[in-house]
């Protein structure tokens, strides 16, 4: 149960309010933004909500026990406290929103009416429109570990044990020109064998999308020509000269795992498990069903 403040119990009793609503945001590089509905900044703890800030609630579904409150905000990307290019370098995604009734007679008096986290966020020409769920959703996110054919590790993780720093599993280049918005022809790579970075990680060192990571779709290595494909185009321009390093990719299979690694022995997959087709299967005239190994 929310509790109230004797003195705020009052003001919402008095039948003349002067009550605003208040929006802490705090994003993953750390930045905290502050936004209010009032006409008037509004001092909250260390931080400052403005106004003309563009956002506009939505109405607020909340529920009680476990069940996740969502609601939206939209507004206009005319504040210089939300830049389009923010949102696309997915500064936002995730961040959390702390939101408050406050009286902005008396900023001291408040009443914390929810805490949740950015999610969906839609971006139009010039608006944008952001999904805040309750932190009771993580509650649904799915934990534990799975099995399954190929390994559950992420490639360089406290479980999986490789060393992506090694100088042999990754290496540093730049941009020698863009093919298309992911694609990239690049140098500083050349010593890797052809497909060596497919499935790995790249994070930009340099230009506009300095710090950002992306997903190798596929490496080509030929006649001294390495070119890099990534499954999503990065959300600033690329340009010749912008540098990055790449880390080796791996398939999650146990046997990429042993020649390419070397590191067999904490391999979490499981490629000897009988799956949905084997357990649905029926006794054939030559089939072999004694029970036995299905990998001898």
């Amino acid at each position: 149960m929310r509790e109230i403040p004797v003195d705020f119990q009052a003001l919402l009793d008095s039948g003349a309010t002067t009550l605003a609503r208040c929006w802490i945001v705090t994003r993953k590089d750390g930045l905290r933004l502050g936004f209010t509905d009032h006409d008037r900044s509004i001092a909250l703890a260390d931080t400052s909500c403005e106004p003309d800030s563009g956002f506009t609630p939505s109405a607020v579904e909340t529920g009680t026990g476990l069940a996740a409150d969502t609601h939206d905000v939209s507004g206009v990307l005319s504040s210089d406290r939300i830049d389009a290019a923010d949102i696309e370098r997915g500064l936002f995604n995730g961040a959390e929103v702390e939101v408050h009734l406050v009286d902005w007679t008396n900023p001291e008096s408040r009443v914390l009416l929810s805490r949740g986290l950015i999610g969906e966020i839609r971006r139009g020409a010039s608006t944008f429109e952001a999904e805040i769920t309750g932190i009771s959703d993580r509650l649904s996110q799915p934990v534990g570990r799975s099995y399954l054919h190929s390994c559950a590790c992420r490639l360089g993780d406290t479980k999986c044990g490789v060393d992506l720093g090694a100088p042999d599993l990754a290496g540093s280049g730049s941009i020698a020109a863009a093919v298309d918005p992911q694609q990239f022809d690049v140098t500083g790579i050349e010593a890797f064998a052809n497909g060596w970075f497919t499935g790995g990680v790249l994070t930009w060192t340099s230009g506009a999308n300095a710090g950002l990571d992306g997903h190798v779709k596929a490496h080509l290595s030929t006649s001294g020509t390495s070119t890099l494909d990534l499954w999503l185009a990065p959300p600033m321009a690329v340009v010749s000269g912008d540098t990055f390093v790449v880390a080796a990719g791996c398939d999650k299979t146990g046997t990429t795992c042993a020649a390419k690694f070397n590191n067999l022995l904490n391999f979490r997959g499981f490629p000897h498990m009988p799956g949905d087709d084997q357990a649905a299967s029926y006794p054939t005239s030559g089939g072999a069903h004694d029970g036995g190994s299905l990998f001898r």
